[in-house]
């Protein structure tokens, strides 16, 4: 080898060393505040996490306990600045606290919460041509959603059942073996309550196939009314580990075809019959054309599947008219709305209000447009600002919108459910999602440095030939007004990161304000890699200096990756 080989390759290794972790100069001086003579005792510490943490109900007997855990070789004075440091990147002090067990208020109806809701559950990929089956509802029911929905068709031979999208090239499954997982899967994450809504495009033979098949399975799991209808939804505290059925009673379904018989529905009206999704598939794929004729001939009559009516618990539909009459409020009967994300945006623009005040009793349900073939999704902020509970998204897709959607739901427990804010809920003052309102609070956020990359990836994976250059974006997810991303400087060649950067949000509504942090290696050349990102509820956010584990973009947290940032709240 020559002399000059051997120095590239040196040159190469040396770079590609880990420097020692150290704190940050704030840090130190944060250490050297509450500490004497280097040592931080239990009485420093106690007051560290009144003053700093803002965990005014911890004790001295709760700082000793995390001294003790802290330490590998715990000084019997103290902490030092290593073991102090240690502390502030360990589980115990993370930003959101993962032991946090459900505590919002469960005696509320059903219309009083947000619920983490999927979009044809059985999906494996994309729309068009994935395969159905029962392993992504499973995946679902795992991460704590409560809403699963499955689109179910007559089989080839008219005498079964099976899930699939309908008018696509996806392969189906059939509707009892996706039955039985929801049985067996529907409450390891959370103990509330699981919806299944159908959508529906059954023969009445069939529907009392279902019926049995549903009553079958689930047994004395399964939630149905003592009435016809519901005059309010129950709570979750009082529908725990039970399962409800969602769909359109089938008088209702009758009364779809009939208007399309007649000829004087327009293609709007079609799309809506059908959930509007499906007629967009029809028109691309001449192969499904008959099936959608032959379905639309089928002799429906509203009277000959009693048991399928029967196990409804929410009714579903729009019924007749336009936007005015599917937003009205019947005060003595609930229902559940469903809209695609462009009928909402278009409903928002003219009655904002009228969705807050329909959701305040009723379920709004928002599904993505038919368009999203890879499975993506869209902002959920649109329908939480106006009190939709079920803002359906398809679990499988990634991106942005999809780690808002997990940061969410992290909230009350990772149940499932997360008790809607009191603006969604006053009967008396109906919340305008079109009115900017004054500042609420100030959220500041200083980003300190990151570690974990050197062990959590492959060391070429950022650069061939040089450590990554990182910087994080931070910012905030949730009403127009408060929505915005900031960004650090890129700090240059080093495994371990530190900006020591601050900044400031003003949020107008931060009861529904979620923090979004993303680290980014910088590429002069090609697109920026992706390091990680984070996405948690204001409501949840834990003041003072925290680590912030870092998620990949399925939204699976990372073994080592993670930030050190300082929160603090100014309320005005």
């Amino acid at each position: 080898m020559s002399k000059q080989t051997y120095r590239v390759c040196f040159c190469f290794r040396r770079r590609f060393r880990l420097a020692a972790t150290e704190a940050p100069p704030p840090v130190k001086a944060m250490f050297n505040n509450y500490s004497d003579n280097g040592v931080m005792n239990v009485d420093h510490f106690h007051r560290f996490l009144v003053e700093v943490q803002k965990q005014e109900k911890a004790s001295l007997e709760d700082a000793q306990a995390i001294m003790h855990s802290t330490a590998h070789i715990f000084h019997r004075r103290g902490f030092n600045l290593e073991t102090f440091f240690k502390y502030l990147l360990g589980e115990s002090n993370s930003a959101f606290d993962t032991n946090r067990s459900v505590h919002h208020d469960m005696n509320a109806p059903l219309s009083h919460y947000f619920i983490f809701t999927g979009h044809n559950s059985y999906l494996t990929g994309n729309q068009l041509s994935s395969d159905c089956s029962d392993v992504p509802i499973i995946q679902a029911l795992h991460k704590g959603v409560r809403v699963i929905e499955l689109d179910i068709w007559p089989n080839s031979t008219k005498d079964d059942v099976h899930v699939l999208h309908g008018g696509t090239l996806t392969t189906p499954v059939e509707l009892l073996k996706c039955l039985k997982s929801i049985k067996q899967h529907a409450f390891t994450a959370s103990e509330y309550p699981v919806v299944i809504t159908l959508e529906d495009h059954l023969t009445t033979d069939l529907q009392a196939k279902v019926a049995k098949m549903v009553h079958d399975t689930f047994g004395d799991m399964l939630f149905t009314p003592d009435t016809e209808v519901l005059p309010e939804f129950p709570s979750p505290d009082t529908l725990k580990r039970r399962v409800m059925i969602s769909t359109k009673p089938p008088k209702e379904y009758l009364k779809s075809q009939e208007t399309k018989a007649s000829g004087n529905a327009s293609q709007k009206e079609n799309d809506e019959a059908w959930g509007g999704e499906i007629p967009s598939f029809k028109s691309r794929s001449a192969e499904f054309k008959d099936d959608f004729e032959e379905e639309d001939e089928e002799d429906y009559q509203d009277d000959s599947a009693p048991a399928y009516k029967n196990l409804i618990a929410i009714h579903a539909g729009k019924g007749k008219g336009g936007l005015d009459d599917w937003l009205t409020v019947d005060p003595d009967k609930v229902r559940r709305l469903s809209l695609s994300e462009q009928e909402l945006e278009k409903a928002a623009k003219t009655h904002g209000q009228q969705i807050v005040r329909f959701t305040q009793r009723n379920i709004l349900r928002v599904y993505p447009k038919g368009i999203r073939f890879d499975s993506s999704n869209y902002n959920p902020l649109v329908g939480w600002m106006h009190g939709a509970q079920m803002v359906a998204f398809n679990m499988q897709g990634y991106g942005r919108s999809l780690w808002v959607m997990q940061g969410m739901f992290k909230a009350n427990g990772g149940c499932g459910y997360v008790k809607k804010p009191d603006i969604l809920i006053n009967n008396e003052s109906i919340f305008d999602p079109r009115v900017q309102l004054p500042c609420k609070m100030v959220l500041k956020v200083t980003v300190y440095m990151g570690e974990g990359w050197y062990y959590d990836f492959s060391h070429t994976h950022f650069d061939a030939y040089s450590p990554p250059d990182f910087y994080t974006r931070v910012g905030i997810a949730g009403v127009p007004a408060d929505t915005i991303m900031k960004r650090t400087k890129a700090i240059e060649d080093n495994w371990i990161p530190a900006w020591n950067e601050d900044f400031e949000f003003s949020l107008t509504v931060p009861e529904l304000a979620l923090l979004r942090i993303e680290v980014h290696e910088y590429d002069m050349s090609e697109k920026d890699d992706f390091g990680g990102q984070a996405c948690l509820p204001i409501s949840e956010l834990r003041q003072g200096i925290r680590a912030v584990p870092l998620h990949n973009q399925k939204g699976e947290k990372y073994k080592s990756v993670k930030l050190l940032m300082h929160f603090d709240f100014d309320f005005v």
